[in-house]
């Protein structure tokens, strides 16, 4: 069956028992049906604290590994055990699940459910992100149609429009053509998943320091070069009143009944890739295990967990599960995307190199790791054995996982080895210090995590980096956007790429979020729809949503 043959098949508990689950109170859930509440977490009693699980990955390939489908079964099976555990996932975003890659609530026999809501509409919470963006947009351009007393300069805007689906026309548009008292601009869309106002709402730790870092979006300069924020327009406030509900965290069910929260979905590719801090804190409240999960390869999403949200929300991970697939060996040892489902042990042992290349970089943390091979169907036992040795070699614990045709029972293995280091040694510690300026920071990261020799600046990013060191921006964390596919700013690099230039395109301020996005390579910041995109398949019949993977 499909992964929404499955889900749908399956029986839900009603949501207010998986709440009883968590020691909630019926005042601290708000119903959106029968299986689907948001929680007030003024209204939660309970102040456990929860040992912090990340689950991440090698480079993946167009495919995905399957993090999400692994931290679905981890909890499950933890659950199996007799373990307090909660999954927090993030919420899905409707470009993927409309386009190529899919969505975001596991498959097979480790899915969160009702999967049809969560991957579309859910509880709205991307919706009202996405109307709080456009209303600063929309502020702004007032601003210009009523005389710009501010003095903003059109040039300077920084803060652009989002919308939640890939639509590659929306890249550049012009603006402002309706009437002569409008001022024409160019305008770039970002999809919603990599906008500010998502990366706030995922590392704001409450409603006051919501409103704070919304007061500091960094909008552009006037044109005698002063910096303008949106405190200066004076829509803060009703920017908070579109995001008070969307704030609260999320609770579902896996397919075993137990409890997950969803909250907030960042890409990783391009934003931090984390889910909400607020969620994250809240589970680590109520369960003794948390598992979480940051988006693509450790140096994208695990990378920003430990060096943005661990450093912002003051916490830190007692364990690192790195997931790897057979295919995404073979992928990095050479193989085209059409043969990856072949047997071929020479490609995988040619493709360690992608996962010694992340076990190097996780080691950096300081966190006790344990490896997960994410088993398909027609993994060979001698291509598993190239994995084991490996590993074996690196004294690194090693875990096949079949959740998704088992399961929470296929992740018990995997359970048991996590369990067994999280009372390890852990010497958990940021890669680069605060004060190092960005430029520094950079090269630490270039060389650290993307084992690059040097790092050089375009024209443009030049520029940009001038104007954070006029405005004393120039010492916050840095978030990079590039490519999922590689180490390096080159998609078409894979293994383990060394002794080359990483290419910084641009730089943008991030102010509200508290960091600096750098731009990598060719990345954009609106995806594009593939030619035969998902949206071909997906349909409603009689009131049943159908072909949603």
């Amino acid at each position: 069956m499909t992964d929404i043959e499955i889900a749908q098949s399956m029986k839900m508990v009603p949501i207010s028992d998986i709440g009883k689950k968590l020691g909630l109170s019926e005042e601290a859930l708000e119903y959106y049906g029968k299986y689907k509440a948001k929680i007030d977490t003024k209204q939660v009693t309970s102040h456990k604290n929860g040992k912090l699980i990340l689950v991440t990955a090698i480079s993946p390939t167009p495919y995905g590994e399957g993090k999400t489908t692994v931290t679905i079964g981890l909890h499950d099976a933890f659950r199996k055990l007799g373990k307090d555990s909660l999954a927090v996932l993030r919420e899905p975003s409707l470009g993927p699940v409309f386009g190529l890659k899919g969505g975001a609530t596991g498959g097979g026999y480790s899915q969160v459910v009702p999967m049809e809501d969560i991957n579309l509409h859910f509880t709205g919470d991307f919706h009202a992100i996405t109307a709080a963006n456009n209303l600063l947009c929309a502020a702004i351009d007032n601003q210009f149609y009523f005389g710009n007393s501010l003095n903003l300069d059109p040039k300077t805007i920084t803060f652009r429009r989002c919308l939640d689906v890939n639509d590659r026309a929306l890249r550049e548009v012009e603006i402002g053509l309706s009437s002569p008292k409008e001022t024409k601009r160019n305008e770039h869309f970002n999809i919603t998943a990599a906008s500010e106002i998502m990366t706030i709402f995922c590392l704001a730790s409450d409603m006051d320091d919501l409103r704070r870092r919304l007061d500091n979006i960094f909008i552009g300069f006037t044109y005698d070069g002063k910096p303008i924020y949106a405190k200066d327009l004076k829509v803060s406030g009703s920017m908070m009143a579109l995001l008070k509900d969307a704030m609260k965290p999320n609770l579902v069910q896996t397919l075993e009944g137990n409890p997950v929260l969803i909250h907030g979905g960042p890409f990783a590719n391009i934003a931090h890739g984390c889910n909400s801090l607020i969620a994250t804190k809240l589970g680590l409240r109520l369960s003794d295990y948390v598992i979480t999960e940051a988006g693509f390869g450790s140096d994208l999403g695990a990378e920003k967990f430990m060096d943005i949200k661990c450093r912002m929300g003051n916490i830190k991970p007692s364990c690192v599960v790195l997931v790897v697939t057979i295919k995404a060996l073979k992928y990095h040892g050479g193989l085209d995307k059409d043969e990856l489902f072949e047997v071929n042990p020479q490609a995988t042992k040619k493709g360690l190199a992608n996962l010694e290349a992340h076990l190097s970089n996780l080691r950096k943390f300081g966190v006790p790791i344990v490896v997960s091979l994410n088993r398909y169907n027609n993994d060979t036992l001698e291509e598993i054995e190239v994995v084991r040795k490996y590993c074996a070699q690196e004294n690194v614990p090693f875990a096949i996982t079949s959740s998704y045709e088992d399961g929470g029972q296929g992740a018990v293995d995997l359970a048991k080895k996590v369990e067994a280091v999280l009372d390890s040694k852990n010497n958990f510690h940021f890669l680069y210090k605060d004060d190092l300026d960005i430029e520094d920071k950079l090269i630490v990261l270039a060389k650290e995590i993307y084992h690059a020799d040097s790092v050089s600046y375009s024209t443009k990013a030049q520029k940009q980096l001038e104007l954070l060191r006029k405005i004393k921006q120039n010492y916050l964390p840095i978030c990079v956007a590039k490519t999922q596919y590689s180490l390096s700013d080159d998609a078409k690099k894979r293994g383990n790429p060394v002794h080359y230039e990483l290419q910084i395109k641009d730089l943008v301020l991030y102010s509200g979020a508290g960091f600096v996005t750098i731009l990598l390579g060719d990345i954009l910041t609106m995806p594009g729809l593939p030619k035969n995109a998902n949206y071909e398949q997906i349909d409603c019949v009689d009131g049943k949503i159908t072909g949603l993977f």
